[in-house]
């Protein structure tokens, strides 16, 4: 994959902002049935789920309505702030930001760093994770390729997810699963993800299928440990519980104190694997203001999943929200670091 000086970066990352064709009522309906929530499981339910189904609608009529040819710039400016706005109640300070999610928003608009946009594409990053942390910690892959073939070659479970997106996956336990990864794969190809979001950066991904060997357990998925890292330095870990049902967070220090509240969680114990998850994650992340990098765990073995350059799109309130404001300060302090 080639790289382009900062100008071409620049260049192009405008032009992917641009619409390819007048949308309509129904372009923004088909668009709306592919879109997912990042980090959103798709059997969610509740006030929380209907939010962020709105917010994904608001995002495409925005997309819709504020793209032109003029002043691209200015286009993605508004529409981040008009949807930040409606998900926090507050304006963004997109010049000076302080909280994390203000922060997200000021990486979709200034960062143009071809080495970190790569990240969004999952195969490179599972190259990338297994030159620094060894193989043995990345799930293999399969098969990638642009189209699944009619019978599947692969002993269940195993799981069909897009190379280049987020929430993009399906995970075949039988014959009907497998029918329906067959019928919304192609769907996952028709477009770059993140562009309804602003998130450039996802372009730079290449648009195919990933087969894996699965790791859940029979009937879930399994325990995904997010954690956060900003100047090299592993900070939080962010919980995520029952992604295929009652979908959860609960967000910790890297010394596993608990940073959220959720009395019916209150007993969640750190994974076996804790330190070498951090000492991986910081690896991984190297010097970047900020990368959050996904780990499971099973059986003991901890495993690599993803790298995630815009964690819930800055969108997702925090609670407390005195996180949004000492994750800020983390991405702050980074930025800092990295310009002296």
């Amino acid at each position: 994959m080639t790289h382009q000086s900062p100008r071409d970066a620049r260049k192009f990352c405008e032009v992917s902002q641009l619409p390819t064709k007048s949308e309509d009522a129904s372009d923004i309906q088909r668009r709306y049935s592919r879109c997912s929530w990042p980090g959103s499981s798709r059997n969610e339910t509740g006030a929380g789920t209907i939010a962020k189904k709105m917010a994904i609608l608001l995002a495409l009529l925005l997309n819709a309505a504020l793209s032109t040819t003029n002043r691209p710039v200015y286009w993605a400016r508004t529409r981040i702030s008009l949807l930040y706005l409606w998900r926090h109640r507050r304006w963004p300070d997109l010049r000076s930001p302080k909280l994390f999610t203000e922060w997200v928003q000021w990486r979709k608009l200034q960062d143009r760093d071809q080495s970190l946009a790569m990240l969004t594409d999952k195969s490179f990053a599972k190259a990338l994770a297994a030159d620094r942390i060894g193989a043995d910690h990345v799930i293999p892959t399969l098969w990638e390729g642009l189209a699944l073939p009619l019978r599947a070659p692969w002993p269940m479970p195993f799981i069909v997810k897009a190379n280049h997106g987020c929430n993009q996956f399906v995970v075949v336990r039988n014959e009907k699963d497998w029918l329906r990864a067959r019928r919304e794969a192609p769907d996952w190809l028709t477009e770059p993800y993140g562009r309804w979001l602003d998130e450039w950066h996802y372009t730079r991904a290449r648009r195919m299928l990933l087969v894996e060997p699965f790791i859940g357990t029979s009937t879930g998925l399994p325990v995904d440990y997010k954690v956060y890292v900003f100047g090299g330095v592993a900070e939080c870990i962010q919980v995520h519980l029952d992604r295929k049902g009652d979908h959860r967070w609960v967000q910790f220090n890297r010394y596993w104190e608990r940073l959220s509240a959720r009395p019916a969680d209150a007993d969640i114990a750190p994974p076996k694997t804790l330190s070498a998850m951090l000492a991986a994650a910081e690896a991984i992340a190297g010097r970047q203001d900020h990368l959050r990098v996904d780990f499971y765990e099973v059986d003991g073995a901890m495993f690599f999943g993803e790298t995630c350059l815009f964690p819930g799109s800055g969108l997702d309130p925090f609670r407390p929200l005195q996180l949004d404001s000492d994750l800020g300060r983390y991405w702050s302090r980074a930025v800092g670091q990295s310009d002296s």
